[in-house]
């Protein structure tokens, strides 16, 4: 079974290192997942996270 949150955070045009450090704070967060970057104009303007929670399989005897 699969859980997946999603979170979104707004950004401002000009925040370029801001940017890139909450890239690197959501990718050194996930397991399994997903960072992706939004562009609109040439900038950042969001960036969301995907994650994923894998269950170990029960295996029968």
């Amino acid at each position: 079974m699969m859980s997946t949150v999603k979170t979104e955070s707004n950004l401002s045009a000009n925040a370029a290192p801001e940017w890139l450090e909450l890239v690197r704070r959501q990718v050194n967060s996930l397991r399994f997942g997903v960072v992706q970057i939004v562009v609109h104009d040439s900038q950042v303007t969001q960036v969301e996270k995907t994650e994923r929670v894998r269950l170990a399989p029960k295996h029968l005897s």
